[in-house]
């Protein structure tokens, strides 16, 4: 969904736009296309990811700086480079196209590969222990909550009565034999919604997000703006949530009723409902079919905490 958000962002005010999951680097190729006002900083926890995408931005490297760093840590990537605001930011949640076609990344559920899912290869814990160590009553609410697979009982249980299980593509048929023949006919891939919550785990990607975006909102200047793309409802509630929160200051007053608690709105969502991704995208990116578009922006708060 590029063009949404080069959309979302092009009248933000000139200056810094953070891209917190630079991945092969094609929204932050992008974003330095759109506007000549703009410097971005780039980062991600995969140093292969920062490689890749060095070389697409190798003609703006001047107005780009790329550091591998989970995106928890942006504010501390940002101060490092004397950044003190932002106009803008993007965060993708999905797996970038450097993790699905390395099958020795062991993301992908059609090649086989060692069970890794590690976007940083420096850490410990890998797919394998999830799968192999975890008890059954954790796989089953790690596959069941991050994956929204109906069938995560019967998976976790064949899962467990297959253990050890190696590569990618025997935890695939495993779990595919374990869902009912007429729904593996619909919804892609049988493995998918395991393989998307696996992932997730060994990441801590959705622990990471909350507390994330709120800060991330807090950067933006007047008028500047925050894009979000996320893959699952598991995500969505948490950027929907904060959002929120930004739009209402944290109001605890009833919602038919004047505010007299105190909040302050930071912020206002640019698009009220979530943007799924064009048919034309889906037909020739089909990976982007499960995209959910939000986006916000900084309110103008005067000294007296009234939008100017």
């Amino acid at each position: 969904m590029t063009e949404e958000i080069c959309s979302a962002l092009i009248d933000v005010p000139p200056g810094v736009i953070l891209d917190a999951t630079v991945g092969g680097g094609g929204h932050t190729l992008a974003l330095l296309e759109l506007r000549d006002d703009w410097n971005v900083v780039g980062v991600d926890r995969d140093q292969v990811a920062i490689e890749a995408a060095s070389g697409k931005i190798a003609d703006y490297k001047d107005r780009c700086i790329l550091r591998q760093s989970e995106f928890v840590d942006f504010p501390k990537v940002l101060q490092e480079l004397d950044v003190k605001e932002l106009s803008g930011f993007v965060f993708d949640l999905g797996v970038s196209s450097v993790h699905f076609d390395v099958a020795e990344r062991g993301f992908s559920y059609t090649k086989e590969g060692p069970l890794d899912m590690r976007m940083d290869q420096q850490q410990s814990l890998t797919a394998y222990e999830v799968i192999n160590e975890y008890s059954e009553p954790d796989l089953n609410r790690i596959i069941k909550m991050y994956g929204d697979e109906r069938f995560s009982r019967r998976i976790t249980t064949a899962i467990a009565n297959q253990r050890p299980i190696t590569n990618t593509l025997e935890l695939a048929e495993i779990i595919k034999s374990a869902i009912p023949a007429p729904a593996r006919r619909t919804g892609g891939h049988p493995a998918k919604r395991t393989f998307q919550a696996v992932r997730i785990e060994v990441n801590s990607e959705l622990k990471q997000l909350s507390g994330t975006l709120t800060e991330a909102v807090k950067w933006l200047v007047p008028k500047g703006r925050g894009v979000v793309l996320s893959y699952h409802s598991g995500e969505d509630r948490i950027v929907k949530k904060i959002f929120r929160e930004a739009e209402d200051g944290g109001c605890i007053c009833p919602s038919r009723l004047p505010c007299v608690c105190g909040a302050i709105s930071l912020a206002k969502a640019v698009n009220k409902k979530v943007i799924n991704p064009s048919k034309e995208e889906v037909s020739s990116n089909h990976r982007s079919s499960s995209a959910l578009f939000r986006s916000i922006e900084r309110l103008c708060i005067d000294e007296s905490g009234t939008e100017s």
